[in-house]
Protein backbone atom coordinates (compact mmCIF):
# COMPACT_ATOMS: atom_id res chain seq x y z
CA UNK A 1 0.00 0.00 0.00
CA UNK A 2 1.16 3.69 -0.74
CA UNK A 3 2.15 6.10 1.95
CA UNK A 4 -0.51 8.13 -0.35
CA UNK A 5 -3.28 5.36 -0.22
CA UNK A 6 -2.48 4.68 3.59
CA UNK A 7 -2.87 8.36 4.26
CA UNK A 8 -6.20 8.74 2.56
CA UNK A 9 -7.69 5.13 4.19
CA UNK A 10 -6.89 6.40 8.01
CA UNK A 11 -8.20 9.91 6.97
CA UNK A 12 -11.37 8.26 5.83
CA UNK A 13 -11.19 5.87 8.89
CA UNK A 14 -11.39 8.75 11.44
CA UNK A 15 -14.10 10.92 9.77
CA UNK A 16 -15.81 7.53 10.48
CA UNK A 17 -14.96 7.33 13.82
CA UNK A 18 -16.63 10.76 14.45
CA UNK A 19 -19.92 9.84 12.39
CA UNK A 20 -19.94 6.78 14.32
CA UNK A 21 -19.81 8.90 17.79
CA UNK A 22 -22.14 11.52 16.86
CA UNK A 23 -24.69 8.34 15.43
CA UNK A 24 -23.77 6.76 18.84
CA UNK A 25 -22.93 3.52 16.63
CA UNK A 26 -21.96 0.81 18.55
CA UNK A 27 -19.48 -0.81 15.58
CA UNK A 28 -17.59 2.32 16.06
CA UNK A 29 -15.15 -0.24 18.14
CA UNK A 30 -14.53 -2.32 15.07
CA UNK A 31 -12.40 0.68 13.88
CA UNK A 32 -10.17 -0.23 16.77
CA UNK A 33 -6.94 -2.34 17.85
CA UNK A 34 -8.09 -4.64 20.71
CA UNK A 35 -5.40 -2.95 22.88
CA UNK A 36 -6.52 0.36 22.27
CA UNK A 37 -5.08 3.57 24.33
CA UNK A 38 -7.66 6.01 25.16
CA UNK A 39 -7.37 9.06 26.86
CA UNK A 40 -9.92 11.96 27.49
CA UNK A 41 -9.90 14.77 30.18
CA UNK A 42 -11.49 13.74 33.31
CA UNK A 43 -12.10 10.44 32.84
CA UNK A 44 -8.07 9.88 32.36
CA UNK A 45 -6.20 6.80 30.67
CA UNK A 46 -7.41 3.99 29.43
CA UNK A 47 -6.67 0.65 27.58
CA UNK A 48 -8.82 -1.79 25.52
CA UNK A 49 -12.14 -1.51 23.89
CA UNK A 50 -14.33 -2.14 26.82
CA UNK A 51 -12.88 0.63 29.13
CA UNK A 52 -13.52 2.45 25.35
CA UNK A 53 -16.81 1.00 25.79
CA UNK A 54 -17.43 2.86 29.12
CA UNK A 55 -16.70 5.76 28.12
CA UNK A 56 -19.08 6.26 25.48
CA UNK A 57 -21.53 5.11 27.98
CA UNK A 58 -20.73 7.90 30.07
CA UNK A 59 -20.81 10.56 27.46
CA UNK A 60 -23.62 8.88 26.06
CA UNK A 61 -25.62 9.39 29.83
CA UNK A 62 -24.27 12.82 29.90
CA UNK A 63 -25.02 14.09 26.33
CA UNK A 64 -28.64 13.88 24.49
CA UNK A 65 -26.84 14.90 21.41
CA UNK A 66 -23.02 15.54 20.20
CA UNK A 67 -22.41 16.87 16.77
CA UNK A 68 -18.80 17.04 15.04
CA UNK A 69 -18.86 19.68 12.19
CA UNK A 70 -16.70 17.16 9.94
CA UNK A 71 -16.37 19.54 6.92
CA UNK A 72 -14.79 22.10 8.79
CA UNK A 73 -11.96 19.73 10.11
CA UNK A 74 -8.18 21.06 9.77
CA UNK A 75 -6.09 17.53 9.51
CA UNK A 76 -2.35 17.13 10.23
CA UNK A 77 -1.08 13.65 8.75
CA UNK A 78 2.28 12.16 9.44
CA UNK A 79 3.65 8.54 9.52
CA UNK A 80 0.91 6.77 11.52
CA UNK A 81 -0.71 9.52 13.08
CA UNK A 82 -3.26 11.90 12.33
CA UNK A 83 -4.73 14.63 14.04
CA UNK A 84 -8.18 16.54 13.57
CA UNK A 85 -9.03 20.03 14.84
CA UNK A 86 -11.83 20.96 15.00
CA UNK A 87 -15.63 22.01 16.42
CA UNK A 88 -18.62 19.88 18.08
CA UNK A 89 -21.92 20.93 19.98
CA UNK A 90 -24.14 19.34 21.51
CA UNK A 91 -27.03 19.10 24.35
CA UNK A 92 -26.99 17.64 27.48
CA UNK A 93 -29.68 15.60 29.27
CA UNK A 94 -30.37 18.77 31.41
CA UNK A 95 -31.09 20.53 28.04
CA UNK A 96 -28.12 22.68 27.89
CA UNK A 97 -26.73 23.35 24.56
CA UNK A 98 -22.98 24.23 23.97
CA UNK A 99 -21.14 25.96 22.85
CA UNK A 100 -22.15 28.83 24.40
CA UNK A 101 -19.94 30.98 22.13
CA UNK A 102 -18.53 33.01 24.97
CA UNK A 103 -16.49 31.04 27.15
CA UNK A 104 -17.32 27.23 25.38
CA UNK A 105 -16.57 27.32 22.25
CA UNK A 106 -16.70 23.76 21.45
CA UNK A 107 -13.26 23.43 19.97
CA UNK A 108 -11.34 20.53 20.44
CA UNK A 109 -8.10 18.52 18.83
CA UNK A 110 -7.75 14.52 19.08
CA UNK A 111 -4.59 12.87 17.86
CA UNK A 112 -5.33 9.03 16.61
CA UNK A 113 -2.09 6.87 15.98
CA UNK A 114 -2.44 3.68 13.48
CA UNK A 115 -1.17 0.54 13.84
CA UNK A 116 -2.24 -0.85 9.78
CA UNK A 117 -5.89 -0.04 9.09
CA UNK A 118 -6.76 -0.08 12.55
CA UNK A 119 -6.86 3.16 15.17
CA UNK A 120 -4.12 1.87 18.18
CA UNK A 121 -4.68 4.96 20.29
CA UNK A 122 -6.20 8.19 20.79
CA UNK A 123 -5.82 11.28 22.66
CA UNK A 124 -8.48 13.73 23.02
CA UNK A 125 -7.66 17.18 24.11
CA UNK A 126 -11.11 19.19 25.30
CA UNK A 127 -12.28 21.31 27.84
CA UNK A 128 -14.55 18.85 29.31
CA UNK A 129 -16.75 21.87 30.94
CA UNK A 130 -19.04 21.67 27.65
CA UNK A 131 -21.86 23.75 29.27
CA UNK A 132 -19.68 26.60 30.97
CA UNK A 133 -20.63 25.28 34.24
CA UNK A 134 -16.82 25.36 36.86
CA UNK A 135 -17.28 29.26 37.45
CA UNK A 136 -14.28 29.23 39.88
CA UNK A 137 -12.39 28.43 37.29
CA UNK A 138 -13.64 30.78 34.56
CA UNK A 139 -13.43 33.29 36.75
CA UNK A 140 -9.70 32.30 38.03
CA UNK A 141 -8.37 32.45 33.84
CA UNK A 142 -10.46 35.97 33.46
CA UNK A 143 -8.79 37.57 36.84
CA UNK A 144 -11.23 37.36 38.60
CA UNK A 145 -10.64 35.37 41.53
CA UNK A 146 -7.29 34.96 43.72
CA UNK A 147 -5.20 31.90 42.20
CA UNK A 148 -4.55 28.78 44.17
CA UNK A 149 -7.23 26.63 42.93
Amino acid sequence: MSAEVATDARVQAVISYFRKVDARDASLLDLFTDDVQFCFPKFGLVHGKAALARFGQVMAGALERLEHDIDGFNYIVSGDFVVVEGTERGVTRKGVHWPDGVISQGRFCNVFQFEGPLIRRVHVYVDPDFTSADQERIRLFRGEAASGA
